[in-house]
């Protein structure tokens, strides 16, 4: 291993998401942002919301690879 790559950062890939340190800046930056919120602080899962859906949107990211469910 050559030193540049000791020095890279991680990107994470936990299954099908983004883990690690990468994956906690990403939800926590998001949040601060309004692009995913909960609907109850103590719930587990967020959802993108339509402020989220309009800036992913304008990053190049297809949001409509995602299903909806019942949050």
């Amino acid at each position: 291993m050559n030193e540049k790559e000791t020095k890279q950062k991680p990107a994470k890939m936990c299954y099908e998401h983004i883990g690690g340190k990468l994956g906690q800046l990403l939800a926590v930056t998001f949040a601060e942002k309004g692009w995913i919120t909960k609907k109850n602080p103590a719930d587990k899962h967020f959802y993108i919301t339509d402020l989220g859906q309009k800036e992913f949107t304008k990053l190049g990211i297809d949001i409509s690879e995602i299903k909806p469910e019942n949050l």
